[in-house]
């Protein structure tokens, strides 16, 4: 992509490098990493950390503390010149609105912080953010094809031992996959037979969730053959040589999710997320549609989010079409 340009309200080009460095104590050596501290998830910072410095990089920079400020300090129409600019340069590339609202509010959270503190003077608020259409497809796989999924799980294998443990908890409990590696080992309670998660959302607030038998035997059988651990040790750990025991991220779970979808000869495009949409589907058959029942598992806050699963899994639209069709 060609870098953009900082432009001023009489479209000359204006250069984003500073003529002079920073003062060591102007305040925006530590800028990033303090709006960074302010969030709780772990996951939340690395999206905000590389989608700002992808930002960065679109304009043709290296983040530093200099090109920072310099952005920071920029007049306001300069401003939001710049990110509309990089706006467009995302629709260009034809990203998910989802993926494109995301980018731009990590500069809008980090422009907003950088306002509070004093460091800026300008606000994106007139940075409008793309129309989202929100759930259209719910669909999954039925248990029968998740079934073949973890028949393909070879468990005489510690990696096979974990990710059966895995697969048993997006499909039981609906987890979303930074749910599950998120989880400390001292979250787990066998006994309780239960599980502290850190949901979804900007505050991140922790929950005990309780486990199917299967889901408790499958952890146990893991945290067996993983051997001792902290308490502050990642419930799930990386069993390859060189990186035993760090924790894994989400994309590793993204990829095992594909890898055992394949193997079961699944033709749908299968991820972490679409498993929940399972879950949450075959949940509202078994339950003959009880949406309240199913809301303690899926953990939606809007329950008209789930009101469009169950129409989805009814398909009413079909049924009232096949309603009019009959009329010739």
């Amino acid at each position: 992509m060609k870098p953009l340009k900082l432009v001023q309200a009489d479209s000359n080009l204006v250069p984003l490098l500073p003529k002079n460095r920073l003062a060591p104590d102007s305040g925006y050596e530590t800028l990033l990493d303090d709006w960074l501290a302010r969030s709780r998830s772990s996951h939340t910072k690395r999206m905000y950390r590389s989608n700002i410095t992808a930002f960065f990089q679109a304009i043709g920079y290296q983040i530093t503390p200099d090109i920072l400020a310099q952005f920071l300090l920029l007049d306001s129409h300069q401003a939001f010149e710049l990110v509309s600019q990089y706006h467009g340069s995302l629709v260009a590339r034809e990203l998910a609105p989802a993926t494109i609202n995301q980018k731009l509010a990590a500069i809008k959270s980090l422009v907003n912080y950088a306002s509070s503190v004093g460091k800026c003077h300008y606000t994106l608020t007139n940075i409008k953010a793309e129309k989202l259409t929100q759930y259209r497809d719910t669909s999954g796989i039925p248990f029968q094809q998740f079934k073949l999924m973890l028949d393909a799980v070879d468990t005489s294998k510690i990696k096979g031992i974990r990710d059966r443990a895995i697969l048993l908890l997006l499909w039981g409990n609906a987890l979303r996959r930074s749910e599950i590696v998120n989880c400390d080992s001292k979250d787990y309670s066998p006994t309780a037979g239960e599980l502290i998660i850190t949901g979804k959302g900007k505050i991140g607030q922790r929950e005990t969730i309780t486990l199917g038998k299967t889901a408790i035997r499958a952890i146990d059988n893991w945290l067996l053959a993983r051997g001792e651990v902290t308490p502050d040790s990642p419930l799930f750990c990386a069993v390859h040589k060189g990186y035993w025991g760090h924790r894994l991220n989400t994309h590793s779970i993204y990829k095992l999710v594909q890898k055992y979808a394949q193997q079961a000869g699944i033709d749908k495009v299968m991820s972490p997320h679409r498993i929940r949409h399972s879950s949450i589907t075959e949940a509202l058959n078994l339950t003959n549609g009880d949406v309240r029942k199913v809301q303690k598992l899926s953990r939606h806050s809007n329950l008209n989010t789930l009101m469009i699963y169950d129409d989805n899994r009814q398909n009413l639209q079909g049924e009232v079409t096949s309603m009019l069709d009959d009329l010739f």
